[in-house]
C-alpha cells in the first residue's frame, strides 16, 4: 500500500473510539462461477495479492517446521496453501474448503503445480467432521474466518481446532480486522481496484465489512486456546489480525527462496509485503524471514 496515502487512514483509525458495526457476508461460501476465477487468479504467483500470499506462506513456514500433519482451514482454490505446501515439502497438509467450485479450483491448480503431499476434503470449518481429535500438529487458515456467518460460528471453529489440535500445537491464523470507519474500509478495498476484476474490490468491500475485532480474537484465544498463540495486530490500524504461535528460523534454503520471491515481486508489490511486515514488526512481532 503506498504508505504516504495511508497516513489519513491511519489517523482516522487512531482517532476514532469505536469500529464499524459488523456486518455479515451474504453468503459463507464464495461459490460463484466468476468469483471463484477471479478470486483464485488474484492470489496465485502472479497475481495482485501475490505479495500478501508470499508474507503469509513465509511467515507460517516459521510456526510448522517440526509439524508432520497441518490442517488448513477453508483452502478456497488453493492459491496459499500451494505455495505452502511447496515451501515446506515434508509437511503434510489437510485442506478443508466448504465450497465445491473452489475445491474443484484447489484440486486443479494442485495438480499443475505437481503438488502431492496436499489432502483437499469437503467440510464446515465449524464442525470438521472429516478430521479426528487430536490428529493435527497445526493449524493454519489465512483470509477466511471473517466468511463465518456470527460470532457463536467463529467459537465453534476455535473448539474444533481446540478439539484437533494436538498438545502444544503449532497455530498460524490471519484474517481481517474490524475497521473504524467506512472510509477506510473503501481505501483498503480499492488500493489496487486497477488491477483487480470489479467482482474481487466488491469480495473486498463485504470482507472487510464481516471482519471481526481483535478483540474478540483475543477473548477466544484466551478460553479456547490459551497459552498457544499471540494475537498480532497490523500496527496503528487493525486491517490485518494474526494469531501465531512462536515461530522458529526457517532453512537457508527457504529463506533464500522468500528473498527471492520478494525481489521479483513488481515494486509496488514489493512495497505492499514491505508495509506488512513493518506494521507488524511496530506490534512486536520478531520473526522475519525476508530478513
Amino acid at each position: 500500500m503506498p504508505r504516504f496515502s495511508v497516513f489519513p487512514t491511519f489517523l482516522r483509525e487512531i482517532l476514532l473510539r469505536r469500529p464499524l458495526s459488523r456486518v455479515p457476508e451474504p453468503t459463507m461460501a464464495m461459490d460463484g462461477a466468476e468469483q471463484v476465477e477471479a478470486y483464485a487468479s488474484s492470489g496465485r504467483a502472479d497475481g495482485v495479492m501475490a505479495a500478501a500470499s508470499l508474507f503469509h506462506s513465509a511467515l507460517v513456514s516459521t510456526v510448522i517446521g517440526k509439524c508432520a500433519t497441518v490442517l488448513d482451514l477453508g483452502c478456497g482454490p488453493a492459491s496459499q496453501l500451494g505455495q505452502i505446501a511447496q515451501f515446506n515439502p515434508s509437511v503434510r497438509f489437510v485442506g478443508v474448503e466448504l465450497s465445491s467450485r473452489m475445491l474443484i479450483s484447489a484440486r486443479s491448480h494442485l495438480a499443475e503445480l505437481g503438488i502431492d503431499n496436499v489432502d483437499l476434503r469437503h467440510d464446515d470449518i465449524t464442525r470438521l467432521e472429516t478430521v479426528p481429535d487430536g490428529s493435527v500438529d497445526g493449524v493454519i487458515s489465512t483470509m477466511t474466518l471473517h466468511h463465518l456467518p456470527t460470532s457463536a460460528d467463529l467459537q465453534n471453529c476455535f473448539r474444533q481446532i481446540r478439539r484437533v489440535l494436538r498438545p502444544g500445537g503449532a497455530l498460524y491464523l490471519a484474517d481481517f480486522g474490524r475497521l473504524k470507519a467506512e472510509k477506510s474500509v473503501q481505501f483498503f478495498a480499492h488500493i489496487h481496484q486497477d488491477s483487480l476484476p470489479a467482482v474481487v474490490v466488491e469480495d473486498y468491500v463485504h470482507s472487510l465489512r464481516a471482519a471481526f475485532d481483535a478483540a474478540d480474537y483475543r477473548r477466544l484465544v484466551a478460553e479456547e486456546l490459551p497459552g498457544t498463540a499471540r494475537v498480532h495486530t497490523t500496527f496503528g490500524v487493525p486491517f490485518m489480525v494474526m494469531i501465531k504461535s512462536p515461530g522458529q528460523p526457517v532453512a537457508a534454503d527457504l529463506r533464500a527462496r522468500v528473498r527471492a520471491l520478494r525481489r521479483s515481486l513488481l515494486p509496488k508489490f514489493r512495497t505492499d509485503l514491505d508495509d506488512l511486515r513493518l506494521f507488524f514488526r511496530l506490534d512486536g512481532m520478531t520473526d522475519d524471514p525476508f530478513r
